[in-house]
């Protein structure tokens, strides 16, 4: 049997080949589309029994179907699982298009909602039919035929250009790999971060150390080697991936971005996201108009909680104004100390994270790497799970599943009767075939069935260091937090209550307030109380010190002003860009970005800095006129933390409310509404300025 028409568990992750994945879909797809024929010819008056619950069912199986060959091709990525997602994303973007396109499937769920039914059902099943119809207009159901037929391919096309994108950032960024023979070369980078380039040598049959652009090895670089040089080199690798720079600055020759086969990786000129990224906002601008909006961002923001670009930009520009006498006087600072201390009398972009690093460290006494040794891998899982069974009543506890890569594991929540209620993996370290960055996805929804409630699943993926040697994994203080702002998203799919599928978990939640979960749970790694019992020297096995930690917590807010900054410039920058750029117009991509420069940072990057060419959030990763959410979510998830603050941060009672307010309802009701529910009143952005150190 196929293995991704195996609905009956979880995924078989073992057994699935690329060749299972065109004759999967193509089946699902054939099964989708009669069942549409069916339901559109049989004459019933539409029900939920007898026209969404059958529409649901059919839908679920072709996303379980999908879900994890698109997850592997962002986590265990080869040439041929490429060619085979690349080959069918065509087939499942067109189904999906035309499904919303369908005009007489719509009037199907309009006779629902004006029907008597309608108000028989429950809050959840009105909103999911609600949101249906929302979608149908969105997706073009009520255009022209000639224009439906534009509006396919033009979603055809962004689904084709989106996954090239990514395709070339993975590529260059694994193309690039800098041997160092001299060890002189590498002073001042931690031993642990000289043992792995060490063993990448070796195991790239070579002598010496061996540095890639992937962040483990690329981060340490920046933050620690004293050649100046050295940091000079790789980060202009970094910052000209998949553009139409080499690594040296030269430009490459002018042709079509294409992805290239991992045989021909050495002998590459480039992969450059340069063209791709003009027509994608093209093809967006369209696709809006199409659809009656005046630009995408308009488009993007229907389905969030901000109203229009315009209030977005407002909201960016006004914390802009609150937080940048933070940011000059943090560059002030930093400049006069590279002059002073470390003979750097002009700052350039490869200098700023290994001054601000020595800055800390003069400051509040403790480096980042000595912070490293107290976070062991199990020991921050042990605090994390024991945090989630404080608040929530929860038990966490390894359990087996089918796996991608070995060094995935695989966990199982149960309530505090020993009931199943989700279930986890996490993939923590980064590799060559997995994409970078953190993310959460869902690999199966909770929903009912008859008489039987369906457990959710969800991946959670980081790119941490994997462990060297015989010593554990460790990880940052800022990877610690990485992961707790994963483990948010993973519980808001997990702890969900609803059991319909369409709003159950993430599903339906605006996508401005779903970092609220993801975000709150940042507040944690900054309690002493949690941290404390989180920690274990890998050498001494001693706890973090008091001490440390107080030095840690003076310096939260280190630069926090140029943080803040730099995440206003790409929300500006986003937003600007699908909202009153002319795409292809005299003004290019990077230019608007040089604008936005401009108006809002105090750190200018230099010419060559090609950062919009690996912006996958925006071009590839669904955040297209919504990176605002970070920041727009973040007013939410300080605000809600205050409460705890307020009433005590391990307060099971708030823990109880919280998870019945926010994290069980899903999407079954705005964002908002179940804000106000659990906070008992509006948002308020103070929170946020305290915790930033902005107030």
């Amino acid at each position: 049997m196929n293995p991704l028409l195996d609905f009956s568990g979880l995924p078989r992750f073992a057994q699935i080949q690329p060749e299972h994945v065109a004759p999967a879909i193509e089946k699902l797809l054939a099964e989708c589309r009669e069942l549409v024929a069916y339901l559109l010819a049989n004459g019933k008056t539409p029900s939920w029994q007898n026209f969404v619950a059958p529409l649901e069912d059919a839908h679920e199986r072709l996303s379980r179907a999908w879900g994890p060959v698109g997850h592997l091709n962002a986590v265990m990525n080869s040439p041929e699982l490429r060619a085979a997602y690349n080959n069918t994303l065509p087939i499942i973007t067109q189904y999906y298009a035309e499904l919303g396109q369908n005009l007489a499937l719509f009037d199907k769920f309009r006779a629902l909602r004006n029907g008597a039914e309608f108000e028989t059902l429950g809050a959840t099943r009105k909103k999911v039919i609600e949101n249906e119809l929302r979608d149908f207009r969105l997706g073009g159901a009520e255009l022209p035929e000639d224009k439906k037929a534009r509006y396919l391919e033009i979603q055809e096309r962004q689904s084709e250009l989106s996954s090239h994108f990514s395709d070339n950032l993975l590529d260059a960024t694994n193309a690039y790999t800098l041997l160092v023979e001299n060890k002189d070369e590498l002073s001042g980078l931690p031993e642990d971060a000289l043992q792995a380039a060490q063993e990448a040598a070796t195991a790239a049959e070579a002598s010496g150390w061996l540095f890639t652009l992937k962040a483990p090895s690329y981060m340490p670089v920046m933050q620690f080697a004293n050649n100046r040089a050295l940091r000079e080199k790789m980060y202009r690798a970094y910052a000209t991936r998949a553009s139409d720079l080499k690594p040296d600055g030269t430009e490459h020759p002018q042709g079509v971005a294409r992805a290239v086969p991992a045989a021909e990786a050495a002998t590459a000129t480039h992969w450059d996201n340069s063209k791709l990224m003009d027509e994608i906002v093209q093809l967006r601008g369209e696709e809006a108009r199409l659809l009656g909006f005046a630009n995408y961002g308009e488009l993007s923001l229907a389905t969030k909680m901000a109203e229009t670009p315009a209030q977005v930009v407002e909201f960016m520009r006004e914390l802009a104004q609150r937080a940048r006498p933070f940011a000059e006087k943090d560059l002030t600072e930093l400049r006069e100390f590279a002059d002073k201390e470390l003979g750097i009398n002009e700052l350039h972009s490869w200098d700023n994270t290994y001054a601000s690093e020595k800055l800390r460290e003069q400051r509040y006494a403790f480096s980042e790497q000595e912070v490293k040794h107290y976070f062991p891998e199990d020991a921050v899982l042990k605090g994390l799970f024991s945090l989630v069974e404080t608040l929530y009543g929860l038990h966490i506890v390894a359990s087996i599943a089918p796996v991608w890569h070995e060094s995935v594991r695989f966990f199982d929540i149960r309530n505090a009767l020993g009931i199943l209620i989700g279930q986890f993996y996490f993939d923590l370290y980064a590799r060559s075939s997995k994409r970078g960055g953190a993310w959460m996805d869902d690999a199966i929804t909770r929903r009912r069935l008859d008489s039987v409630i369906q457990t959710p699943v969800a991946y959670m993926n980081c790119n941490f260091s994997a462990p060297v040697g015989d010593q554990p994994a460790v990880f940052t203080h800022d990877e610690v937090i990485t992961l707790f702002h994963e483990f948010g998203h993973g519980l808001h799919h997990l702890l969900t209550e609803v059991e319909d599928l369409g709003v159950s978990g993430i599903n339906g939640v605006e996508w401005d307030a779903v970092e609220l979960p993801s975000q709150f749970m940042e507040n944690y790694c900054w309690e002493w109380d949690v941290l404390c019992g989180m920690t274990r020297h890998i050498s001494t096995g001693e706890p973090l010190p008091r001490t440390l930690f107080d030095k840690m917590l003076a310096a939260k807010n280190f630069q926090s002003g140029l943080q803040t900054l730099r995440q206003i410039e790409f929300s500006l920058f986003d937003m600007l860009m699908h909202s009153t750029f002319d795409a292809g117009g005299a003004k290019s991509i990077l230019q608007l970005l040089d604008e936005v420069r401009a108006e809002v940072a105090v750190l200018i990057p230099p010419e060559y800095n090609r950062f919009p060419h690996s912006f996958s959030h925006i071009f590839a990763g669904g955040y297209g006129a919504g990176y605002y959410s970070y920041k727009w979510a973040e007013v939410l998830s300080a605000d809600a933390y205050s409460l705890f603050e307020e009433q005590g941060v391990l307060n099971p009672d708030v823990g109880a409310r919280f998870r019945a307010e926010v994290l069980a309802v899903g999407g079954s009701r705005g964002a908002m509404q179940s804000f106000a529910a659990f906070r008992g009143r509006e948002p308020s952005i103070d929170a946020l300025l305290r915790h930033n150190g902005l107030a």
